[in-house]
């Protein structure tokens, strides 16, 4: 359990209570079992960016409430130097840089991705939120899993989806770096 996950946790409670929901309620609407989601809760369980999107959505917030406390401030413009952007450092093979995250009521939420090499064969689990998603692949290579369809993409490449279909993706030998745009 990481200080991150405990934080984003107890925010996931806290509105989860302003909302007047009770843990069964969330945990029906994003399809997890009751404990499952109680383990998000208490920190205990790393969460994928699908699940904290869906949170977000319904509990009325930008996703960046939940992972960082703060909510977006500007509606003009958001402006991120290179090597900067928020980070968000889940899992150990992913990390992600929000690249808006000062930026209210985006209808994107763009993030520089890289996919570290995952150490063994087995297929990355599958997670689904509403929305599209833009990806472009900046280096690197990697899987990228589509429901049942998997997909080779290198640097250059490029794929629009609807991201309520199951996606994954992972590479083996190298890391991967690509965008990513989250639309509503």
């Amino acid at each position: 359990m990481t200080e991150q996950l405990t934080e984003i946790g107890g925010r996931l409670s806290a509105l989860r209570e302003i909302m007047e929901y009770d843990s069964q309620t969330m945990a029906d609407k994003l399809a997890v079992s009751v404990d499952e989601y109680l383990k998000y809760e208490r920190g205990e369980m790393d969460f994928s960016f699908s699940f904290l999107y869906n949170a977000a959505n319904i509990l009325g917030v930008d996703v960046q409430d939940l992972i960082s406390g703060e909510s977006p401030k500007l509606s003009k413009y958001a402006l991120v130097r290179a090597g900067e952007g928020y980070d968000i450092t889940r899992r150990k093979a992913y990390e992600y840089k929000h690249l808006a995250y000062t930026f209210r009521n985006k209808k994107g939420e763009p993030f520089l991705v890289t996919v570290e090499p995952k150490q063994n064969g087995d297929m990355p689990t599958l997670h689904s939120h509403d929305g599209q998603e833009f990806d472009y692949m900046l280096s690197g290579s990697m899987l990228f899993y589509l429901d049942d369809t998997v997909m080779t993409l290198n640097p250059g490449d490029s794929i629009y989806y609807d991201s309520s279909v199951p996606h994954a993706m992972k590479t083996e030998d190298t890391a991967a770096t690509f965008l990513a745009v989250v639309i509503r």
